[in-house]
């Protein structure tokens, strides 16, 4: 084999095993770059923990936030149990992860190969933290905001263990002429309302087409099978929909400290003569979708 190839299959060896380098590059060579007969060499050696240990489900873990002169990052590290999420090592790797996440503007490929502060690339580090820990786990995805012109970005970590990480964080950026300053109140109230009320949109324009078609279909399903005449049944279709879109918009949504209010209403009150816009806004929830 050549050794770009040797090296192929240690990498690939190291990402089912979690195991270092120098072992699975002996298990390599001593099975005649064979990975399954590698696999089970570093088991009977009691140096790999599970052979399918990279297919098993991490949906545990931290979503952590980074911030410096208006820019902000966020990133979410999976593990597979709570136990590790609060173990200090894992901690440590996702706090300074969360940094290079911040100074790479949220880009995932560059966030892998940055090197950390033992010298050592992000993808080597977690190869090694998963041998290291003996569970699965993944660098799932990551988001940035960056400094506009009139936009201001704000954050909030709900269930936090430390400063800016927990199991939910929020990222959302407003457009006004407003500064900052004046801006921090509703920015802090509309991220925990975010991580409160989970919109899927800013509003009903942005709503994913295929969930509508979803809901509706679930909708008139339902209705179907209630025996209800055709026009009534159009009706309450049409109104539980539009109840839909007003749950799910943030724009539509009841204003979670004054349930009487809309989000837009606050906004419009807060803004005055200096229109406030959500320009974006982003959720993490640590396992969501998985």
């Amino acid at each position: 084999m050549s050794t770009e190839n040797i090296l192929d299959k240690v990498k690939k060896l190291r990402e089912i095993t979690g195991v270092g380098f120098k072992d699975c590059k002996n298990a390599i060579d001593e099975n005649n770059g064979d990975i399954e007969k590698s696999i089970e060499y570093l088991r009977k050696k009691g140096i790999a923990k599970a052979n399918k240990k990279m297919e098993r489900v991490a949906a545990d873990g931290l979503v952590c936030i980074s911030e410096k002169e208006n820019k902000i990052s966020i990133i979410e590290i999976n593990s597979e149990t709570d136990f590790v999420a609060k173990n200090n090592e894992f901690i440590k790797f996702v706090e300074e992860i969360s940094y290079l996440t911040l100074s790479n503007s949220g880009n995932m490929e560059k966030i892998l190969i940055s090197e950390m502060n033992n010298k050592k690339n992000v993808n080597d580090n977690l190869v090694s933290l998963i041998s290291k820990i003996g569970e699965k786990i993944t660098i799932r995805r990551c988001d940035y905001l960056k400094d506009e012109d009139k936009c201001s970005n704000f954050s909030y970590v709900h269930s936090a263990i430390k400063k800016d990480m927990g199991k939910i964080g929020v990222l959302v950026s407003l457009e006004s002429s407003k500064s900052k300053n004046e801006l921090v109140e509703i920015g802090k109230q509309l991220s925990m309302h975010i991580a409160a009320l989970s919109p899927l949109a800013i509003d009903k324009d942005d709503l994913d087409q295929k969930t509508l078609e979803k809901e509706k279909e679930i909708i008139t399903e339902e209705l179907k099978n209630s025996g209800k005449e055709t026009k009534i049944a159009d009706k309450i279709a049409a109104g539980k929909l539009n109840k839909f879109v007003n749950d799910n918009t943030l724009l539509n949504q009841e204003w979670i400290i004054e349930p009487k209010k809309k989000v837009k209403d606050v906004l419009s009150e807060v803004g005055g003569s200096d229109k406030i816009k959500i320009k974006k806004f982003i959720r993490f929830k640590v396992g969501e979708g998985i």
